[in-house]
């Protein structure tokens, strides 16, 4: 299979991603002075950016990669829900399945970058469960759309912000069993062992210590393997992908493990790249069904977008170049 078979396959892709999403705000400029007033720099603000961030940052990546993408979540009622919705409708998103509640607030982050680099971030957000009545309603709605789009690929994405509760979970992962659809995960600590079934399951080294309460762990192929089957016990999933930041990542199913090492990058910022790294490897793998591939795409995906300042999405033009050299 060469790249341009392998984009044409995920073109052919309908995906769902649910889960936390949030907006991204960039506040850019440069500092040469110091407060008079306190012991922090004074950044002349130069450019503002809005970008999409979490759950829908995937979605964003996945569009990219030319899938249909349709995105499940709660907002609130609030101005930041309207400059998430804009941000989306101007990217081309699809939105219709975001719910609006009064009882949520839309989730920010506002970053001060001088000379591309992060002074200060200041997050506004609610990270709690949904209420019963809205967690119910959410799960009628993610059932309803799941029965009417039918889609392929079902990518959970977990920012602990109380999108995705147990029950949430739970629902999802059943009606898109029964349909068909592969099921992907990026898991935080509070639902770590929710996923049970789950197809692709990829948690970063910082989740896997928080998950199976690890002081330390030596990054090798013995104990990454010890670590995939501690999960497997608990999940009886599928695959373990685990991005192990600048040594790559491990691959595991059945007995067959890989540790595939990151290419060399002019690195700027990692912000981002996980919801790239789930995007690439749950559509290859849909395309697929090999786990290795997955994970080499995956892992050049999230290297690509390192090099650039915050959260951006993936450059399909130059992924698709990259891949055609991994797999000619």
């Amino acid at each position: 299979m060469n790249s341009t078979t392998l984009f044409n396959k995920l073109a052919k892709l309908k995906v769902f991603v649910i889960g936390d999403v949030m907006i991204d705000n960039y506040w850019f400029g440069y500092s040469d002075r110091m407060s008079p007033e306190a012991p922090v720099p004074i950044v002349n603000l130069q450019k503002k950016e809005t970008r999409l961030g979490g759950a829908i940052n995937v979605s964003l990546n996945c569009q990219a990669l030319g899938a249909e993408t349709i995105t499940l979540s709660v907002i609130g009622q609030d101005e930041e829900a309207k400059r998430l919705l804009k941000t989306a409708k101007e990217n081309g998103l699809n939105t219709k399945y975001i719910l609006k509640s009064k009882d949520r607030v839309t989730t920010s982050k506002s970053r001060v970058i001088s000379s591309d680099k992060h002074l200060l971030r200041i997050d506004d957000e609610e990270a709690k469960n949904l209420p019963r009545k809205l967690e119910q309603q959410f799960i009628n709605h993610c059932l309803k759309a799941i029965q009417i789009e039918k889609p392929d690929v079902v990518i959970l994405q977990d920012y602990n912000k109380g999108v995705l509760t147990q029950s949430v979970i739970r629902n999802v992962m059943a009606h898109a069993k029964e349909i068909g659809a592969k099921i992907a995960v990026d898991p935080k600590h509070d639902n770590f062992f929710a996923y049970k079934g789950v197809d692709i399951f990829k948690p970063n080294l910082k989740e896997i210590k928080d998950g199976l309460g690890i002081e330390s762990l030596k990054v090798n192929k013995t104990n990454l393997k010890d670590i995939h089957e501690q999960i497997k016990a608990k999940l009886k999933h599928n695959i373990s992908f685990i991005t192990l930041s600048e040594k790559g990542v491990f691959v595991q199913k059945d007995k067959n493990a890989h540790i595939i090492k990151a290419h060399k990058r002019d690195i700027v910022d990692v912000s981002g790249a996980g919801d790239t790294v789930i995007a690439a490897a749950s559509l290859v793998y849909t395309a697929t069904n090999d786990e290795v591939l997955m994970a080499e795409v995956a892992n050049l995906a999230g290297g690509l977008v390192c090099e650039g300042v915050g959260v951006v999405c993936i450059d399909k033009k130059r992924l698709k170049k990259e891949v055609g050299i991994l797999i000619k």
